[in-house]
């Protein structure tokens, strides 16, 4: 039946080596019974050890996409992963503005699992004035909070929470700051939405395969709100998605660093 199947789109750069961005969302939906579609806003030369090379697609290009995609299928949710410049940025934000799209995961991405930069320094104000405020929910791991909020990073519960409320007050509705750069022996992610703080805790998971975590975590967030979840049931279901896939990581045999997640760990 038409507008029966539950839509997203992932805005995000290509990961040649398949771990994660644009490969890893559309594994995600996938995984999750969503129908997945894409706008790529860069390339890059990339696997399990590191990136080698980016090229940015030019804004005009995006713009093209967005109005292919956006004007044709019955989109439920976006997800927003790597605009490496801000003119990716403001194209992103203009054609979301264009199409009026309902449900807006911006997942701020700027380190790669490898540590190679993945957004230049000058584009951070430009994601803050241009995207913050049309999200949804922002999905930032504690490095991207710091830096959005041009803080230190956080080490303890508190803090998580005084930058949720920083960050929050810059326009999305909703924060998730994931945990998985913490310590401990549990992973706690914070959510703080009109309803107040949320804290989320799952055991870490001591694997060397992290490439994409922050891209499946995020995907799988804008699935659930796809298939009509609240974001708090969204939020905890992808958390949950996310660990297991983490935890079966192992079972792959991936590239010689860092390898993905397990996104089909449900099936095979």
């Amino acid at each position: 039946m038409a507008g029966s199947t539950p839509i997203a789109v992932t805005m995000a750069g290509s990961d040649s080596g398949g771990g994660a961005g644009i490969q890893a969302d559309l594994k995600t939906f996938s995984a999750l019974g969503v129908y997945g579609a894409s706008v790529i806003t860069a390339l890059t030369a990339q696997n399990t050890r590191g990136v080698s090379a980016i090229h940015d697609v030019p804004p005009a290009f995006i713009a093209a996409q967005i109005d292919a995609v956006l004007s044709d299928l019955a989109v439920d949710a976006v997800k927003i992963g790597m605009l490496s410049r801000p003119e990716a940025i403001v194209e992103v934000a203009s054609g979301l503005m264009r199409h009026n799209v309902p449900a807006v995961v911006l997942d701020p991405v700027m380190i790669a699992a490898s540590g190679d930069r993945l957004l230049v320094p000058e584009a951070i104000e430009t994601l803050r004035r241009e995207l913050l405020p049309r999200a949804l929910l922002i999905t930032p791991n504690l490095p991207e909070a710091a830096a959005l909020l041009d803080e230190a990073p956080a080490e303890d519960l508190a803090t998580v929470r005084a930058q949720a409320e920083r960050l929050r007050a810059m326009g999305p509705r909703a924060v998730l700051i994931k945990g998985g750069h913490g310590e401990g022996p549990e992973s706690v992610d914070v959510l703080l939405d009109s309803d107040g703080f949320l804290e989320l805790a799952a055991p870490r998971i001591v694997t060397r395969n992290t490439h994409g975590t922050g891209c499946t975590l995020s995907s799988a967030i804008a699935a659930g709100l796809a298939k009509g979840l609240s974001l708090r049931e969204a939020v905890a279901a992808a958390k949950q998605y996310l660990t297991r896939a983490l935890a079966r990581s192992e079972e792959l045999a991936v590239g010689q660093g860092h390898g993905p997640v397990h996104h089909f760990h449900a099936w095979w």
